[in-house]
């Protein structure tokens, strides 16, 4: 039997936090903040970004994630939904009717998130400027256990604007600016019937759908390329996997065959271009001895592979400024290119930081 579970604003899956500064002059990135999770745990999410006042930037802009991939694309300059994956493709070659209604979707949402855009900046009374309005929706699935989790929130200009309470069936309304639409929203009933029943059962339908016809990519194992990388002789030593999938993977150093904290910066799991993820763990050694430096080992540890990922903390391999540069060079664009297809996708600028808080 299938388990039920509604979000009321706070979510495993749910960061919607945009950056937002008076004196903005150019789009920052959304967090897509991937953690360790069961791999029997699926999600399909839904970013929907609108924008004012930002050049050089398409007015509105949506994508669609299968377990943190994307699998699916559309702009204002586009118009239509582009298949970003193989088996998306094939599957829509199979039933064009989903292509048509993704194309669709992104077309009237363009529609409706202008009209929102038009009339939030009324509402706050700032209309000059740069203004970011998204969304993040979506289900996700857990096959193990049947478990499903819908979620809805909006976010505007740097703050949580209004989310789904799927429990109640009412929407939550964190700012006064708000409670106009809550309340328009609220009465809504046709709306809210529609609400429940696609994040409770069509959702995790065509989630259920998508996992099965990607199975073979979604649920594959690919252990990363690992290197240690330090810009000088006295800056950190990095050690960067990438390449890997899924993103359930841990990254941590050791000393002595320990795992050592002291003096460490853990990065965060981001995507690539093609589907896999990076991940960087870097390590401060101005005050370790020179040969001490044997004693550390940076570890790999992914979800699907049967052994640990080790790399020994050896002054000859490291890559930096002065030495092996075309190495550098390529490591440096790999990480620029998934960089810049998060720009393209979420069209603001990466958090180190994710805020979880209730609305």
């Amino acid at each position: 039997m299938s388990v039920i579970k509604v979000l009321s604003g706070e979510s495993p899956l749910l960061n919607l936090r945009l950056l937002y500064q008076n004196n903005m002059d150019k789009l920052f990135m959304l967090l897509l903040s991937c953690h360790v999770a069961a791999t029997a745990k699926h999600s399909l999410k839904y970013f929907l970004t609108s924008t004012s006042g930002l050049p050089n930037f398409p007015e509105f802009v949506g994508a669609a994630m299968v377990d943190e991939v994307m699998v699916g694309y559309c702009d204002s300059s586009i118009r239509t939904a582009q298949p970003k994956q193989a088996w998306m493709r094939d599957l829509i070659e199979k039933d064009p009717r989903l292509g048509e209604w993704y194309s669709q979707k992104c077309s009237v949402n363009q529609q409706v998130f202008r009209g929102h855009m038009d009339g939030l900046k009324k509402r706050f009374n700032r209309t000059a400027g740069a203004h970011v309005l998204q969304r993040m929706n979506g289900c996700e699935w857990d096959n193990a256990t049947g478990e499903v989790v819908g979620f809805n929130q909006y976010g505007y200009d740097g703050e949580d604007f209004i989310a789904l309470d799927l429990r109640t069936l009412t929407w939550t309304a964190p700012s006064p600016q708000a409670f106009i639409t809550k309340r328009r929203w609220d009465s809504d009933a046709a709306r809210l019937e529609f609400n429940r029943n696609y994040y409770i059962h069509k959702c995790p339908e065509q989630l259920k759908k998508y996992v099965e016809c990607g199975k073979s990519f979604l649920q594959r194992t690919d252990l990363p390329s690992v290197c240690l990388l330090q810009k000088t002789p006295s800056s950190p030593v990095t050690c960067h996997a990438t390449g890997f999938y899924p993103n359930t993977a841990m990254m941590f150093w050791r000393k002595d065959g320990v795992e050592h904290h002291e003096d460490v910066d853990h990065g965060e799991i981001l995507p690539n271009h093609d589907g896999s993820f990076q991940l960087s763990v870097a390590l401060q050694l101005a005050s370790v001895a020179p040969e001490a430096w044997s004693t550390y080992d940076c570890v790999v540890r992914l979800s699907g592979a049967k052994d640990d990922i080790v790399t020994k903390l050896d002054k000859a391999v490291i890559r930096t400024n002065q030495e092996n540069r075309a190495g550098v060079v390529g490591v440096v664009v790999g990480v620029v290119v998934g960089l810049l297809l998060l720009a393209a996708i979420f069209c603001i600028l990466l958090f180190r930081r994710t805020i979880r808080r209730r609305i």
